[in-house]
Parts: structure tokens; C-alpha cells; sequence
């Protein structure tokens, strides 16, 4: 396989890297290409774990920038290899990853590649397993072996924001709610009592309830709380005795998880519920001297991030962050998935413009 070549536009390095299949799991081809190609540049001091590279200048600036982007796709369908099409009169890149979020890890590299004196020294991300659990994911692993590599003043991720600022990320609680019955013949059903049936003030609790508009730090994050999975029976003829309903909790970072769980062990009071994941919101970071040059550098107006990004393993270990990148994050993981020439082109120029400020 040839090499990345990384003095090529930084739109031709999205068509490459897409069309190199990096599906979770799968992200060692492409992992590879990144370590020889950025190893190859000597103003970087690169360390590899696993399919995460990380690359850092070491110049002895007093400010550090952290600029992350993940390196696995969800599954292809059909859509590689990629392809250059016209819609709605603009140019846009076709493919699996293109938006999610191989645009904005193809304009790092290039200016990871180019920019050999930065005014801020740059510690550049490029991680694996990101689109899966959260316990595979390539930063959980480095911040467990290698802390020390998230020291920073500021982060970006290069998460798809439609080439805007989308400062934080909401949280994200999923619990599941059952309810008990009685096994019977459905023929008898008077013998038995219906789970399913009991669960029914659950499924009215959620279609009642009024999701908040929250505003932190200036800016306004929208809440959901909605059954996404309900499950319950084991046959065609037996009245059930479980049900379960799985509920997902998209939450303001006004909250913790702690706050999070209590209020929707609130909504649900006098139902059993479990708590099977969660992870924590992150603030918009934006009060950081650095965001306010950076949002300022770029001309952007920045937004909440409704999503829940890796913003928030930044944000966890004291360092501001926001999400930055090609793309629309509405056709994220979309079969139609296709990222407009014109945004990674902004993107890279805004951040070029950024890290080349005096």
C-alpha cells in the first residue's frame, strides 16, 4: 500500500484515508500509514499505543493545544470507494467517513505535517475505536497508560460542526426500567399479571415529559429524554412476567451524572430502574483564553454540542474543549454521507490561521 502523502491538499488526503477501510477494529492499515507518515516529519516527537498515534511538538512554548480526531468509521454499506459529486451546486466528497470524521483527521494531518514552529506547541491525536464501547476506546486506554500526553491548555476535536464551533457536549445516561408480573396461560390470562401492561404509565411518564433548554455559559443545550428499546415476552401464548424498557438521557452539563440519574430515578419513581451507562457532559470552554483566540481566529459564532463527543474526556481532566470540523453532523454514520469541499478547505485554513498567529 503507498505511503500518505501528506504535501497533497488536504481535500486529497480525506479522498485517501477514506478509501482506506478503518471500521472499529479494523483501524491498523490505516494507523499505519499515519505513524510512517508523521514519523517522517522531525519537528515531531511521536508515540505510538496500539492504532492511537500521537504526535507533539516540543519547542517549549508556554501554552499547549491538544487536536484530536478518530481513525475508525462505523460499517460500510456501499459507499466507498469514494467519489467527487455536484449537489445543490456545491462540491462535496462522497463516502463512508468523509463527515465522520475522516475530513477533519485528513486537515490535521497536513497541518500536523506543515506547521514545524507554531506560536503554541501541539500535541495532535489521531485515535482508534471510537465508534464502539466506550471502554475500547483509543483515548480511554492512553489516558489509563500515558496521562501525561492530555497536558494542555486547550483542546479541539475535530468532530463534524459543519465547519463551526460547537463548544462541550451534553451528557448520556441509558437506564433500563422493568416491571414484574406473572407467568400464565394467555387463554387464562386472569390467572397472570401482564408486564408489558404495567409498563404502560413508563411509556406515558416519557411521552408527557418536557425536555429542558438549558444555557451554560452563554450558550443554550436542548435535553431529550426517550425510550429508545422496550422488550418483554417469551412466547406467543404466555402472558409476560418482564418487561423492559430502555430510556436514553441526553442531559444539559449544567449536571452531573449523580444529577442526571437522580432525576430520572425521579420521573420514574416506583418503577425498578438500572443505570447501564453514562457518561459526562463537558461546559463549553470557551471562558479559556485560547477558545476566545481561537473562536476569534476563526470568525466563528460558536453552538452547543447536542451530541455527546470526546470532548468530555477532555473536559474531565481539567483542559477546555470544543468540537471543530468538516462536515454535517446530521449525515454522520448516513449511507448518503458526503462532506462539501468548501468546509474542510475553511476548516483547514481557519485553522492554519489559528496556529500560525503571532
Amino acid at each position: 500500500m503507498p505511503g500518505l502523502d501528506l504535501t497533497a491538499s488536504s481535500v486529497d488526503i480525506t479522498r485517501a484515508i477514506c478509501d482506506i477501510p478503518s471500521v472499529s477494529g479494523g483501524e491498523t492499515a490505516l494507523a499505519d500509514l499515519i505513524f510512517e507518515a508523521v514519523s517522517a516529519c522531525p519537528h515531531l516527537d511521536v508515540h505510538r499505543d496500539g492504532d492511537t498515534i500521537v504526535a507533539r511538538t516540543q519547542l517549549g512554548r508556554a501554552r499547549r493545544v491538544a487536536i484530536a480526531g478518530h481513525i475508525d468509521t462505523v460499517p460500510i454499506n456501499a459507499n466507498l470507494p469514494t467519489r467527487t459529486l455536484e449537489t445543490d451546486g456545491e462540491t462535496v466528497l462522497w463516502g463512508r467517513g468523509t463527515v465522520d470524521m475522516k475530513a477533519g483527521v485528513a486537515v490535521q494531518l497536513k497541518l500536523a505535517a506543515e506547521l514545524t514552529a507554531p506560536p503554541v506547541d501541539i500535541t495532535w491525536m489521531w485515535y482508534d475505536h471510537e465508534e464502539v464501547a466506550a471502554e475500547l476506546n483509543g483515548l480511554t486506554r492512553l489516558a489509563r497508560t500515558r496521562p501525561d500526553l492530555f497536558a494542555a491548555d486547550f483542546a479541539i476535536l475535530g468532530e463534524p460542526s459543519d465547519g463551526e464551533v460547537e463548544g462541550g457536549c451534553n451528557g448520556n445516561l441509558r437506564v433500563v426500567a422493568r416491571t414484574h408480573g406473572v407467568r400464565a396461560h394467555s387463554a387464562r390470562a386472569w390467572i397472570g399479571e401482564n408486564a408489558i401492561h404495567r409498563a404502560a404509565p413508563i411509556l406515558q411518564r416519557l411521552a408527557d415529559y418536557t425536555p429542558r433548554d438549558v444555557e451554560v455559559e452563554g450558550l443554550v443545550y436542548r435535553e431529550g429524554l426517550n425510550a429508545v428499546r422496550i422488550g418483554g415476552g417469551i412466547a406467543g401464548n404466555v402472558i409476560p412476567d418482564l418487561c423492559e424498557v430502555e430510556i436514553n438521557y441526553r442531559f444539559a452539563p449544567s449536571r452531573d451524572v449523580a444529577e442526571a440519574e437522580a432525576h430520572v430515578r425521579d420521573v420514574l419513581a416506583g418503577f425498578e430502574v438500572e443505570v447501564v451507562d453514562a457518561a459526562p457532559g463537558a461546559r463549553p470552554g470557551l471562558d479559556a483564553a485560547l477558545a476566545q483566540e481561537f473562536v476569534a481566529a476563526v470568525g466563528a459564532r460558536p453552538r452547543p454540542k447536542y451530541g455527546w463527543t470526546d470532548v468530555a474526556r477532555f473536559s474531565a481532566m481539567g483542559v477546555p474543549a470544543v468540537n471543530y470540523g468538516p462536515g454535517d453532523p446530521h449525515l454522520a454514520h448516513h449511507d448518503e454521507e458526503r462532506v462539501p469541499v468548501r468546509q474542510i478547505i475553511d476548516v483547514e485554513r481557519g485553522l492554519r490561521t489559528w496556529l500560525t498567529a503571532s
